[in-house]
C-alpha cells in the first residue's frame, strides 16, 4: 500500500519470507500433514517472474522431496475454476468473463481445460483501470475495492465517459482512453472540486467500464447460444457488475455463475482445483518446468 500498486522486487522477497509459513499454516488449518498430500499444483504462468519462481521452485523441492506428481497450471485457468468451489456442479457449455488487473477476456469452456477465447483487451485490462483510476484519484490500494465502495453513494450519471468499442462487433474491450478520459476530467475540475465530487466521479467510472463488460458479454452468448454465463477474477468482486450482469443475462433467460468473493482475488484454492483435473487424466509436468510470465489461457507450461 506504500507504493501504491506492486512492487515485482519486493513481492518476490515477500513470497520468499511468506511461502513456508503459509504452507505450514495451510495444512495446520485443514488438519493434515506432507505426508497426507497426493499431488502438488503450482501457478507457471502467467504473472511476475521473481513472484512466479519462488512458487515454482519451492513446489518443485516439495515434489522432489516427497517424489509426489507435479503439475503446471495456467493462472488464468484458476480464476475461471474458482466458480467450480461453489460446491455446485456447471454444465458444459458456458461462457466465462475473466477480469482481473492483468486481462480482460470472454472465454467459451467447452468442457474441463478446453477454452476459447472469443475477444480480449486491446490495451490495458478493466482491472488496471480500476487501480490507475483510483490512484489518479488518491484512493488506497488495491483501488478496485475502494471505487467500488465510494461509487455505492454516487451518481452514475454525473458524467458520462466513453465506452470504447461497445458498438463494436466484435468481442474485444479497450480501458485506455476510459482512464484518460478520467484523467482529463480531473484536471478540468480541479483538485478541490474533483475531491467534492469524488463519490460521484467513481460512480460514473464505473458504471462506463461495467457497462462494456455487461453488454459484450452477454451478446457473445446470444451470438454462440450459450445459456450459461461465469464471471472469474477480481473484478468479478464489483458489486455493480455482479448486479448487472444478473440483470441483464436474465433478460434472456441466461444463467449466470458467480464466484464466491473470496475465491474472485489470487488464492491457492483455485489453482488446487484445476489441478485436481489435471491429476485425474495423468497429465504430469516434468521437474525442469519453467514459469512464462506471458503466458496466454490454452497454453500448457
Amino acid at each position: 500500500m506504500n507504493f501504491g500498486g506492486v512492487v515485482p522486487e519486493l513481492a518476490s522477497r515477500a513470497h520468499v519470507r511468506k511461502i513456508i509459513p503459509i504452507v505450514r499454516e495451510a495444512l495446520s488449518r485443514a488438519g493434515i500433514g506432507l505426508q497426507d498430500i497426493d499431488g502438488i499444483a503450482v501457478t507457471c504462468g502467467p504473472g511476475l517472474i521473481g513472484a512466479l519462481l519462488v512458487g515454482l521452485n519451492y513446489a518443485k523441492g516439495l515434489s522432489l522431496a516427497l517424489d509426489l506428481p507435479l503439475a503446471g497450471v495456467n493462472h488464468m485457468e484458476g480464476h475461471i475454476y474458482a466458480n467450480f468451489l461453489n460446491g455446485h456442479s456447471i454444465s458444459f457449455p458456458f461462457l466465462c468473463l475473466v477480469v482481473s488487473g492483468g486481462h480482460t477476456q470472454i472465454v467459451v469452456m467447452q468442457d474441463h481445460l478446453r477454452y476459447r477465447i472469443l475477444g480480449e483487451t486491446r490495451d490495458d485490462a478493466v482491472g488496471e483501470a480500476f487501480d490507475k483510476v483510483a490512484k489518479l484519484l488518491q484512493l488506497p490500494y488495491p483501488g478496485g475495492p475502494q471505487v467500488d465502495r465510494l461509487a455505492e453513494e454516487g451518481n452514475p450519471h454525473f458524467v458520462e465517459f466513453p465506452r470504447a468499442l461497445i458498438k463494436k462487433a466484435d468481442f474485444d474491450f479497450s480501458y485506455s482512453g476510459l482512464k484518460t478520459a478520467v484523467l482529463n476530467l480531473t484536471r478540468e475540475m480541479g483538485p478541490e472540486k474533483s475531491r467534492q465530487h469524488l463519490n460521484d466521479i467513481c460512480a460514473s467510472f464505473q458504471r462506463a467500464a461495467v457497462e462494456v463488460l455487461v453488454k459484450k458479454t452477454v451478446e457473445a452468448a446470444r451470438t454462440h447460444q450459450i445459456k450459461r454465463i461465469a464471471l472469474a477474477g477480481g473484478v468479478a468482486a464489483n458489486s455493480l457488475l455482479r448486479r448487472w450482469m444478473r440483470d441483464e443475462a436474465a433478460r434472456y433467460h441466461m444463467k449466470v455463475i458467480l464466484p464466491s468473493l473470496e475465491y474472485c482475488t489470487d488464492n491457492a484454492a483455485m489453482i488446487a482445483r484445476v489441478g485436481l483435473e489435471y491429476f485425474s487424466r495423468q497429465h504430469y509436468s516434468s521437474r525442469d518446468l519453467n514459469v512464462y510470465p506471458s503466458l496466454r489461457l490454452g497454453e500448457s507450461c
